[in-house]
């Protein structure tokens, strides 16, 4: 059984709130998407804004390995000849392979939203779908709200299907437009309807019940051989279904034949990658290429998952290119413990001293605030620490920071820093926007001669977190600090009711943690 994959990305998830690609964004989504083996993209509205007709004009220059480029359209208006339609005439001007026509199948929009009547909506649907076949294109007819519609009046959502099906429409979408179906209701209705059509049938399914993936799936079920979707499930108001979790559903799931098992290794790479250029950050719980998707932090489960990855995982991670994580909290149990330590190349036995201490002492830092799933690397320093593999590079002697503003220049932050390196002692000070940039600058004066690995790492995001708003002023904060170089992106946590102390914390973990894996 083959499926082809539809995705919308760049015209319905271009509607997501806060998104604005860019005609190089747009250029860049759908090499990735055509690297994935998604069949169609759809790449826009050209009737609706000027981007979307540069868009396909630039496309028509970039070497597709299996995608065809889809232009989207409504039908004609009312009560004017398609020839005449304005929106049709730039939908062809598109030279796109295939178009999307989309029409009214619910009666209440063809009332209330069109303010026409029943049967010119037919025409619409008919003439706008005879004429862009009469130019050459494949046509793909979104028969919109059509499960409202059918549930409203079937008869007349039917007919619409019939009288696209009859003006040569290639393939019928039956969307669920408002995305409140469910997939027990999407079964019914489709297994009425895929024995009064001779057409085959796909399925643009929107998650406003947070159902857009099952009814997906079950559309497949009943026999669609297209699903529409977007990766990451970007799309208005709550969103599109999500080809992320679709793909790995159909290949893996149901057997169906979508795209290759090379190219369903890229999944999470390119999820990953098109939420960057969208900048909105991917949900590290999305499922099957989220961060956490294969992630494992109670000790049962990750004492399971040693065993046999199937215990606590439904899927191999690496068949979707992700990985299995263990974390580290205060719910860890030995097993964690010894997982990790084995990932940093450290022998630790269960019943030894040094593992006994471990635990005692993750236990106390999570109590006060420390949280090792988001700064990893101070744990892998912690672990190192106790059994003896690690010195400190560097010590602190002291530190001061000051901060200025004067009338309307620009707020200024001084430090000071003293720190020992191989028992001689340094003084230097550093400039910044806040007093963490301070820090660093004042740091790396003394550290990137002795040091010069240091020049390669640059603080790339900065967080903090007040743990007990309740004591106001005086709550701890824990600050996450994410360092990055050419090759590796490393996390580390500081926790004090300092702001300032947690932060330089966070901040000599990052530094040590760059040395120590270029000492290794």
């Amino acid at each position: 059984m083959q499926v082809k994959l539809f995705d919308t990305t760049l015209r319905d998830g271009a509607q997501t709130e806060g998104i604005s690609f860019s005609l190089e964004d747009k250029l860049k989504i759908a090499r990735l998407l055509d690297e994935l083996g998604v069949h169609y993209i759809e790449g826009g509205w050209p009737g609706s804004n000027p981007k979307d007709i540069e868009f396909f004009k630039a496309i028509k220059d970039v070497k597709l390995k299996t995608a065809r480029i889809v232009a989207f359209s409504s039908t004609r208006r009312p009560g004017i000849k398609v020839e005449d339609d304005k929106n049709i005439a730039t939908l062809l001007a598109a030279e796109t392979p295939a178009v999307s026509i989309f029409g009214k199948s619910w009666d209440f929009h063809v009332t209330d939203a069109l303010k026409t009547t029943l049967e010119e909506n037919l025409a619409m649907i008919s003439e706008t779908i005879a004429y862009a076949k009469q130019a050459g294109k494949e046509v793909i007819f979104d028969a919109e709200h059509f499960f409202d519609g059918y549930k409203a009046n079937p008869a007349y959502a039917l007919k619409v299907l019939k009288t696209a099906e009859e003006a040569g429409a290639d393939l019928l979408c039956l969307c669920d437009t408002n995305g409140g179906t469910l997939a027990f209701q999407a079964e019914i209705i489709l297994n009425e309807i895929k024995t009064k059509i001779k057409t085959p049938f796909g399925i643009h399914a929107h998650n406003d019940s947070d159902c857009a993936v099952s009814v997906s799936g079950m559309a497949v079920y009943c026999g669609a051989t297209q699903v529409q979707g977007t990766i990451n499930g970007l799309g208005e108001r709550c969103g599109n279904a999500n080809l992320c979790s679709i793909i790995p559903l159909l290949k893996l799931k149901i057997g169906a034949e979508c795209v290759s098992d090379e190219q369903l290794q890229k999944l999470t790479e390119i999820s990953r990658h098109i939420a960057e250029i969208a900048n909105l950050p991917q949900s590290a719980h999305q499922p099957y290429v989220g961060r956490s998707a294969f992630s494992h932090k109670g000790g049962i489960h990750v004492s399971a998952v040693v065993k046999n990855p199937g215990t606590y995982e439904h899927i191999k991670p690496e068949l979707v290119g992700n990985e299995r994580r263990v974390t580290i909290s205060e719910l860890s149990g030995v097993s964690n413990l010894l997982v990790k330590a084995e990932e940093y190349g450290v022998d630790l036995k269960k019943e030894s001293p040094e593992t006994k201490e471990l635990i005692r002492t993750l236990k106390e830092l999570e109590s006060q605030g420390y949280s090792f799933e988001e700064g990893e690397a101070s744990f892998e320093l912690l672990v190192k620490k106790a059994v003896g593999r690690y010195q400190p590079f560097f010590k602190l002697e002291e530190f001061k920071v000051s901060s200025q503003k004067a009338a309307a220049k620009l707020f200024n932050s001084s430090a000071q820093v003293k720190v020992s390196v191989k028992g001689k002692h340094y003084d230097a000070s550093g400039e910044g926007d806040g007093p963490v940039n301070a820090l660093d600058s004042a740091l790396r004066k003394v550290l990137e001669d002795i040091y010069p690995a240091i020049k390669e790492m640059k603080l790339t995001d900065y967080k903090v977190r007040v743990l007990d708003s309740a004591a106001g002023t005086a709550a701890r904060v824990r600050v996450i600090v994410e360092s990055a170089d050419e090759k590796h992106v490393w996390n580390t946590v500081g926790v004090s009711t300092n702001v300032i102390e947690a932060s330089w914390l966070a901040l000599v973990d990052s530094l040590e943690y760059k040395l120590l894996k270029e000492r290794t």
